[in-house]
């Protein structure tokens, strides 16, 4: 009995169509812990949504089986971060995993100066243009600019418009400033630190960073890597795991549901359009997107409300 129990929780981690959210640890890829994931869980698909660099920590969500079709829609999510920026010395690849090319030697703020870090890094609030590093994954003619840099050919990519949501500091430290930012998808916290260091006049980079918010989720809710190894090793906590995995219907907090009867349900199941007129729903936080449940809170589709069309656009299906 208790081993068709086990049986029974392993096959319904291998098989969910759900989200999981890791907490990475620093000094691997993201690639490196989705592939952990993949092998502890035995699920046959798995994909995350908005990678962290090896130097960085924090939330990484990662999709499970079908549910990695709701990718697209954490990728769009702002963002948290815990950032440490250190005053006065410059890299190559604007964080502390590079090459240092610049050095303040009188990077030392005095207390006058203080009043101005607050004022000064509140000037980054707001929409502004960024311009990507050239040490990144953006690729220039299918090769990522990380590799192009690398063999002395950088290329910098032109200037973007993202959103600082805002931008608080929690402690100074000199030469340390480590400070909380809340963001739009493809920002660069590293090139952040490097032009505020840049508006002081002293140059920084970044010393460390944490994900803490990604896609409605927080890192309260993550599962650290060796936590997730036990768990995955060991009959009394694999159900425990197993709870720890979102269902797809759930994982998209932020947009609305529809909840379908029997008629909808089969217009979705036989890929028939969806008039406007069978439901109606006010627009979310994810702009015009709807996921369509059954009564069971299995995610069916998810739609797009476009206004120019008379029926609904769909996103995703997931029978």
């Amino acid at each position: 009995m208790k081993e068709q129990i086990i049986r029974n929780l392993e096959f319904g981690i291998q098989n969910s169509d759900g989200v999981l959210v890791v907490d990475k640890p620093a000094g691997i890829s993201s690639a490196k812990a989705v592939a952990i994931v993949k092998r502890l869980l035995k699920v046959r698909k798995i994909g995350h949504a908005g990678a962290l660099d090896p130097l960085a920590t924090g939330i990484l969500v990662c999709c499970l089986n079908r549910a990695t079709r709701l990718a697209y829609f954490f990728l769009k999510s702002a963002k948290t971060y815990k950032a440490v920026l250190h005053l006065g010395v410059e890299t190559d690849t604007q964080d502390a995993t590079g090459e240092i090319i610049a050095q303040c030697r009188n990077a030392i703020v005095n207390e006058a100066e203080l009043s101005t870090i607050n004022a000064v890094m509140k000037r980054f609030e707001g929409k502004i243009k960024q311009m990507p590093p050239v040490y990144s994954a953006l690729k220039h003619k299918g090769v990522p600019l990380y590799k192009l840099a690398r063999r002395g050919e950088p290329v910098q990519k032109p200037a973007r418009e993202v959103v600082m949501k805002s931008i608080r500091i929690d402690a100074i430290d000199l030469p340390y400033i480590h400070f909380t930012v809340s963001c739009s998808a493809g920002t660069y916290i590293r090139t952040l630190c490097a032009d505020i260091g840049a508006a002081l006049g002293y140059g920084g980079h970044l010393k460390a960073l944490r994900r803490v918010a990604s896609g409605g989720f927080t890192i309260r809710q993550a599962i650290g890597i060796e936590e997730l190894e036990k768990s995955a090793g060991s009959d009394k906590l694999r159900s425990a795991l197993s709870a720890r995995i979102i269902p797809a219907a759930d994982a998209l907090t932020d947009m609305p549901v529809w909840v379908a009867d029997t008629n909808l349900a089969a217009k979705i199941k036989h890929g028939q359009r969806i008039p406007h007129s069978a439901f109606r729903i006010p627009h979310s936080k994810l702009g015009t997107f709807i996921k369509i449940t059954d009564t069971n809170n299995n995610l069916l589709a998810i739609v797009e409300d476009v206004k120019e069309k008379q029926h609904y656009r769909y996103q995703g299906v997931f029978n």
